[in-house]
């Protein structure tokens, strides 16, 4: 994907890039992984647009980019300092957790309740604000749509706020279960993410522990700046388990 030729090549001719690439969790914990991904991966881009004649970017961040000691985050945030510093016309979008099918919030959360009776975490007085993946689609659509969009970055966030508790407990009721949500100390959620990020699947990481650290919310809607009404996700948890049934 980073290869120049086959970026100019994939460019020819469009009028827009929508830069939709992005990892979770990289091997080891030395913030390469993401550096790659993000920032790497963004200026290969940046130049393939110059050398196919396209003018116009939109970006996915994240909320909170370049804050915090995350090297996720921190990559991000980088991201978007090169593009900040292009030549390019660009549009960020920073979402909160994107909930919606096949997720890796509420779906994650369902496969791992459905292996144990209680669910030990930590943080789980982290906040976030899920915003409903349609929303965050019709954002793109939008923005690709009005010029007024160019150089301006957008925080994507839903109507509630929940606990990173809470978000277990709503999964876990969407399906009808009773779990108990162990509430661990620091320090036992740090070693809880030493420990996950060497299981099968990657339940957690050392770099998802700094992020965590970092309540993932925002007083700027987005969404409402671009004239669309945020989509509560709380009641459509169980229809996004269903489709991990499918």
């Amino acid at each position: 994907m980073h290869e120049p030729a086959f970026l100019r090549a994939s460019f020819e001719g469009a009028e827009a890039v929508v830069n939709l690439v992005g990892i979770l969790n990289e091997r080891g914990d030395a913030g390469d992984g993401f550096e790659h991904v993000f920032v790497d991966l963004l200026d290969s881009v940046l130049a393939a647009m110059r050398a196919s004649g396209v003018k116009r970017l939109l970006q996915m961040s994240a909320l909170n980019a370049g804050r915090g000691e995350s090297h996720y985050l921190q990559a991000r945030g980088r991201a978007e300092q090169h593009l900040r510093a292009s030549d390019i016309d660009w549009t960020v979008f920073r979402p909160s957790v994107i909930a919606g099918p096949g997720d890796g919030l509420f779906c994650r959360f369902d496969r791992l309740l459905a292996l144990t009776p209680a669910l030990p975490i930590g943080r789980g007085d982290a906040r976030f604000q899920p915003v409903w993946v349609g929303d965050v689609a019709a954002a793109f659509v939008r923005a690709l749509a009005d010029p007024a969009t160019r150089f301006r970055a957008y925080d994507l966030v839903g109507p509630d706020v929940l606990t990173l508790a809470e978000i277990v407990r709503l999964t876990a009721e969407a399906r009808g279960r009773h779990r108990a949500v162990l509430a661990l100390p620091a320090s036992l959620g740090r070693l809880q993410a030493e420990i996950g990020e060497h299981l099968p699947g990657k339940p957690i990481s050392r770099d998802n522990w700094r992020s965590l650290q970092l309540d993932s919310t925002s007083t700027s809607d987005g969404l409402a700046k671009l004239g669309i009404v945020a989509t509560p996700v709380v009641p459509r948890v169980r229809e996004i388990l269903a489709s991990s049934d499918a």
